[in-house]
């Protein structure tokens, strides 16, 4: 497959280029660092430097891109940073402002400046954005590292639900508490600026080795692959969802709000409005 990858350059995103590459497939990888090193020791792999945060960067990636392949056969959008971190309500506007920018514009620059690729290809095309990090509940201290990723999974819901009926399958993962620069970045500030309880949850983290990160490859190779055609729209767990089953239940799974971001009312819960 001719594959795109954001935040290539470190961390998931390259150990998921180093998997990608190891399967056959070429990867054009996203980032802001010079990756030509990386690209002389991998044949298959070209780096495209950039900010996904960019739009006009990311317009002369896709460019870059075009040059070489008429279409992709998917996307992972990997590219974030957990940015500000501080109670809301003392925060940095204009870092708060940033850190939205870098982790929600990324993801739609990458989607939109790559769309017409997708469209192109001659199989089902793939989408994999990267979510996580305060999605799903309140993370007390990363509010804008929460309310960009929890914009991801919406705008994900969305596109999916705008191409209902064309051959694209956009999914975001939650790919679990890997180690990773940005948990180092949590024990480097301390429980002063990140929180006791997030400086402590790290700190266990680090000692008993965190989630799995083959475990989180192995589920967004799933989501590349035909196996998942079908399903769309969907926040998967890496380590606690059972996606390797999904494939089995996407006629009942289509219609439903599994795995989906959604308001709970009483009687959801059995009670009285």
């Amino acid at each position: 497959m001719n594959l795109v990858v954001t935040g290539s350059s470190s961390g998931i995103g390259r150990a998921l280029v180093e998997r990608l590459l190891a399967g056959g497939h070429r990867v054009w990888g996203i980032a802001r660092s010079d990756q030509s090193d990386f690209a002389a020791r991998h044949a298959g792999f070209s780096g495209v430097r950039a900010d996904a945060a960019d739009w006009k960067q990311m317009e002369a990636a896709a460019r870059t891109v075009v040059a070489a392949a008429a279409s992709i056969d998917g996307l992972v959008a990997c590219a974030g940073v957990q940015g500000e971190i501080s109670r809301a309500l003392e925060a940095d506007p204009v870092a708060w402002s940033a850190t939205v920018r870098a982790n929600l514009d990324g993801t739609f620059f990458a989607l939109r400046a790559f769309a017409s690729l997708l469209r192109a290809a001659p199989r089902r095309a793939k989408v994999v954005c990267f979510s996580g990090g305060g999605a799903t509940k309140p993370r007390a201290r990363f509010s804008a590292y929460g309310a960009a990723k929890t914009a991801v999974v919406r705008l994900v819901e969305t596109v999916a639900e705008e191409e209902r009926g064309h051959p694209l399958d956009i999914n975001t993962i939650a790919p679990g508490a890997i180690n990773t620069r940005l948990t180092d970045e949590v024990l480097a500030l301390g429980p002063t600026v990140v929180g006791e309880a997030e400086f402590a949850a790290a700190q266990r983290q680090k000692a008993d080795g965190g989630s799995s990160l083959e475990g989180a490859l192995d589920c967004v190779e799933w989501l590349l692959s035909p196996a998942s055609d079908g399903i769309s729209g969907r926040l998967i767990s890496a380590p606690w969802d059972p996606w390797k089953t999904l494939a089995a239940r996407r006629e009942g799974l289509a219609p439903s709000d599994l795995y989906t971001l959604r308001r709970i009312v009483p009687e959801d819960r059995g009670l009285k409005g």
